[in-house]
């Protein structure tokens, strides 16, 4: 989800927030400015996408110092508000002692918080991102104690443990209903945010429903239906896969920081692979084209195949790519 990609979506309405992917800081390291603008080119905006959507960076990391700089960094440069990342369950991350694996130490993640609270100014938002723990779905309630405790104003709770990954059958959105329920009990006012397996218009309902939370994060289902924020806020339908095609060209026009040669091409085939699950027409387009490496020749071959589907072309498209 870099930058080009959040103005695409933005742009198509019904979000209030942006998350940048993970920021990652360690070892007693500050961070150069010039590496927060290039995960968010957005805070020479004033922190806000091109159609004024606000941004929030995301850091991750479990040195409570390490975040705590790189946080009054990040709001300095324009962030709106900061982000820990206690969720992510890749292998990588974790071994390095980042992610979900802080989930294992509730003791740890209210002293990283702590440290950031302490520097990120009250009218600015300290969110944390997490799942429901790492095996036992009942110790989100000790975790979401200790960020309380250390005064985080948001909680965005991914409805799997850990070891659940992205199962779609694990869900356990009941899970952050009994969380909120808690908190309220105890007077607490803190923003729960539930999060996971929302693909469609119906699973958001049941997500709010279930979880009794207001407020969903979408993630990979924005990915697979670009305009999924609008059509749960009601905006507009789901895109037609003509105009989709249209959005993935329009993506090769927006500059991206840094990269090089092979960015676009590469970008193209991992949306393809999240857009199956929402558009049958992704396989019809990906699998021809899966073998192209340069952005230039993605970005020929995607306007050859639009050109074909439009005017029934498409065999002589496949051959073409076989």
């Amino acid at each position: 989800m870099d930058h080009s990609v959040r103005d695409l979506l933005t742009n198509l309405g019904g979000y209030d927030l942006c998350i940048t992917e993970f920021l990652r800081v360690s070892n007693q390291q500050l961070l150069p400015p010039r590496t927060f603008y290039q995960l968010a080119p957005e805070l020479d905006n004033k922190g806000l996408t091109p159609c004024g959507v606000p941004i929030r960076i995301q850091l991750l990391g479990s040195q409570p110092e390490t975040l705590a700089m790189n946080a009054q960094r990040a709001i300095e440069l324009g962030s709106h508000g900061i982000d820990l990342n206690l969720g992510c369950p890749a292998k990588t991350v974790n071994k390095s002692k980042g992610g979900a694996v802080l989930l294992k130490e509730p003791q740890l993640i209210s002293n990283a918080v702590s440290a950031m609270r302490e520097v990120v100014p009250l009218d600015k938002t300290l969110s944390v991102k997490i799942r429901l723990g790492w095996d036992d779905p009942s110790c989100v309630h000790e975790i979401v104690d200790a960020i309380v405790q250390a005064g985080a104003d948001e909680i965005t709770i991914h409805a799997r443990t850990k070891e659940d990954g992205y199962k779609a059958e694990a869900i356990k959105w009941h899970y952050i209903a009994e969380a909120r329920q808690k908190l309220v009990e105890q007077g607490k006012p803190l923003s729960i945010i539930a999060n996971g397996e929302i693909w469609t218009k119906d699973d958001a309902i049941a997500c709010r429903k279930v979880s009794n939370c207001d407020d969903i994060m979408i993630g990979r289902g924005a990915l697979a239906t670009p305009n999924l924020a609008a059509i749960v806020a009601g905006i507009s339908e789901k895109m037609s896969w003509i105009d989709v095609v249209i959005m993935i060209l329009d993506y090769r026009k927006v500059q991206v920081i840094g990269s090089k040669g092979h960015h676009y091409s590469s970008r193209v085939k991992q949306w393809l692979t999240q857009m199956r699950q929402a558009y049958p027409e992704a396989n019809e387009l990906f699998f021809p084209i899966r073998r192209i490496k340069t952005s230039e020749d993605m970005q020929q071959a995607i306007e050859r195949y639009l050109d074909a589907k439009i005017n029934n072309k498409l065999t002589q498209w496949q051959q073409l790519y076989s």
